[in-house]
This record gives structure tokens, sequence and C-alpha cells, in this order.
């Protein structure tokens, strides 16, 4: 087991060209952009598998956003789950939580390669993978603050990013083939492998030590001090608002919905679903190999507003059309701006968190993402209710209001924190 001080800031001309790929250079880093490429490659072939399925069984856009919600059902441990990552090894609880995410597939893939699987049977193991999932992003963000140089967070965020896009890509492509030529349990078979070969490779990631001495607290103390880290920090309270807003309005289409609306507004089988998903995976590809380039940004929380303004008007222009054209080229800007507004939030979170604090302050974090399940499942009953159309542009609006609203309480969202703020 590969063991290391956790790095140190270096001071850098902000003017200064870094290599697209210059976090690769840290083996730690090569290791796990592997192993939770691994992951979520799976995880999106099973999305797409399992919203399909739920659609065609059910034919109900409230169950799909149900199983969407279900995705993320163990947000409420995450706060719990940092409090754990702060006291033992990262690396260590990342490997046995990407273990029992692979041995829920493999339970899926049994059920159904008999032939015996009901809808039940996916929102129960959806349930326990839900659980794991929150955990997983809280470890995989502490662990690159971990492991990688200041200077080089926003090239190791955007190079990070690129997991998840790709996993769009040969998760769409790869599971609607399968699915629509070999089944459902073969599909499931490429599911377990990924996860698989992820548990092997995240053996190579480092487990990082901190350089300061960390008292061993009461578990409730610990999250309790994390709290008030989180409730005296000019910077972070916003982050956690803006995080919950978009989780709750902005990521409902992508995330889970987008199955009722290829099936639904564009006529598509779920090879039609899988170009869909793909050419947006593209384009939010794109984003983050480009963030991944400006990788010494003096005002992250500037671009991020910017960015977040665009994904919402670009959300109210796709709900307008029905034209596959145009329809596309818009999933692909959508991407590009999720890529340019998330990687910005992750680098400011993780530029303002100490080290000692991080594992808690990401746990309370993925609080955030609560409100995505809430959003799918509100969604889907609008969408059942009011059509598509009226959804997507009804969340758009809410968000671009409240992001205004944000901006009028914390200008410095606009304006720039300050040094001292920076820490």
């Amino acid at each position: 087991m590969s063991t290391e001080q956790r790095p140190t800031s270096v001071t850098q001309d902000p003017n200064t060209k870094v290599s697209p790929f210059a976090a690769f250079k840290i083996r730690s880093f090569r290791f796990q952009w592997s192993a939770d490429a691994m992951t979520t490659w799976g995880s999106e072939m099973e999305t797409l598998i399992l919203g399909w399925y739920i659609l065609v069984a059910t034919d109900s856009p409230l169950l799909v956003g149900l199983l969407g919600a279900l995705r993320f059902s163990g947000t409420l441990t995450a706060p719990v789950v940092g409090v754990i990552a702060d006291r033992m090894s990262r690396k260590l609880m990342l490997i046995v939580l990407r273990t029992g995410a692979g041995l829920s597939a493999l339970a899926l893939l049994i059920l159904a390669v008999t032939d015996l699987i009901q809808p039940w049977h996916v929102f129960a193991i959806a349930s326990i993978s839900g659980m794991l999932r929150p955990a997983d992003n809280v470890l995989r963000q502490s662990l690159i603050a971990d492991t990688v140089p200041r200077n080089l967070l926003m090239n190791a965020s955007g190079l990070a990013r690129t997991t998840q896009d790709t996993a769009r890509i040969v998760g769409a492509l790869l599971g609607a083939t399968l699915l629509s030529k070999l089944g459902l349990g073969w599909a499931y078979v490429g599911v377990t492998i990924f996860y698989t070969l992820s548990v092997l490779v995240g053996l190579g990631i480092s487990t990082v030590r901190s350089s300061i001495p960390v008292k061993r607290a009461n578990p409730i103390t610990d999250m309790k001090q994390g709290l008030r880290y989180m409730v005296d920090s000019s910077v972070i309270q916003p982050i956690m608002f803006l995080a919950f807003l978009v989780n709750a309005t902005a990521f409902p289409l992508t995330n889970g919905l987008l199955p009722v609306v290829a099936r639904d507004v564009y006529k598509h089988d779920e090879n039609g679903l899988a170009l869909m998903v793909a050419v947006f995976a593209i384009g939010a590809l794109l984003g983050s190999m480009l963030m991944a380039v400006v990788a010494n940004s003096r005002r992250p929380e500037r671009f991020m507003m910017l960015t977040m303004a665009v994904w919402y008007i670009l959300l109210i222009l796709f709900a307008q059309t029905d034209s596959d054209p145009l329809g596309l080229l818009l999933l692909a800007l959508i991407g590009a701006s999720i890529s340019f507004c998330m990687v910005s939030m992750s680098v400011v979170l993780m530029t303002f968190t100490k080290f000692e604090m991080r594992g808690r302050v990401m746990g309370i974090r993925m609080l955030a993402v609560y409100g995505l399940p809430m959003g799918l499942v509100i969604g889907g009953w609008l969408i059942e209710q009011y059509g598509v159309p009226f959804t997507i542009t009804g969340y758009a609006i809410v968000g671009l209001i409240a992001l205004v609203l944000s901006v009028l309480k914390w200008p410095k969202l606009i304006t720039g924190f300050s040094t001292e703020e920076r820490g």
C-alpha cells in the first residue's frame, strides 16, 4: 500500500501554461482516474439500462423519476461518511464501497439471466446502490484534493470530470447496444465487469496521511465541527446553496428524466436515447478538457456563476424544440456548460477547505445532492400532469430567479472573494 504525505501548495504564476494532462504525472491520480472511470462507466450503463427498463415496464415518468431519486438515497449519510473519512483510510473506504456496488450489480445480473427480474427488484437494488453512490463521490473528491497540489486542482478536477463524460458516451452506446441486441442480462455482464475492474485498479491509489495530528474526538463532535466550519465560512455557504439549486432545478433533465424526453418528445427507442446521452456527454467531455487546460483561473467563482446562468438559458431553449438536430446541438451545449460550472464549483470548494476538514465538508456538501431526487420525483409528476416543455421551462426559470437572488445576498460571487477568504 502506497503511503504519502499530502502535497503542499505550490505558488505559480497564473499566466503560466499548464499541460492539459499535468495531473497525470502524479501516480496516485493516474490510478484514481482509471478506477473512477471504470466505476462511472458501469454506473452510467446501469442508469440508462434500468431507466429504459422501468419506462417500458411501467409506462410511468413518475416511476422513472423515482428510480433516479433512489440512486441518491444515501445522500443523508454522506456527512457521516465524511466524518469517518477524516478518521481512517479514504482509499480503503472507496474500495469497500465499490465492492458493494459490484455485488449489487451481480445480484441484478443473476435475476436478469434467470428471467426472474421484476420492477420491484430494480427499485430495491437501486436503493442499495443509492446508499453507496454519495459516499463514493465524497471519497473520490477528497482523495483528489489530498494527492494533487493546489496549483493543479483545476487541471485535476477537469480531468476527473472527464470520467463522468466519457462514461456517458461509453455507457450510453454500449448499454443501449447490449440491451437492444442481447437483452438485459448480457447488458448487466458489462456493468459487473466495469465495477470489478474499478476495485482492482483502485488498489493502486495512494493512502495519504495528514501532516497535522488529528484528535480522535467523538464522531458527533467531528460532524458539529464540520458544520461550524462551513457556517463560519463566507465562501462555502453560497456554494452549498448553489449546489442544492442546480441539483433540484437543472440536473433532473440529464440525470434521470432524459428517457422520458427521448420517448415522449423525440419518439426515440433505447438507441435514440443512447444517441442523445452520447451527444450530451461529448459536449460535457469537451468542456471538461477545456477546464483542464485552464488550470490557473483567478476567479473560479465568477466563471461558475456565468456558466450556471448559461446552463439555465440553454435548458429553456431545449424545452421549446422537438427538432432532432437542434435538440442534439443544445444537449451538447448543455453538457459543456455543466462541466464549466461544476468543475469551477469543485475547485472553489476544495481550495477553501483545510485538509483536516475536507472529508467532513465534502460529506456535508453531498447533502446538496438531495435536491436531485426531490427534483426528479417532482419533475416526473409534473411531466405526467403538464408535459415535458412546461416542466423543464418552469424548473429553469425558478433556477434563474434563485441565481439572481443569490448574487444579491452574496455579491462576492461576482466581485470575487478576498485573499484572506481564500485561505
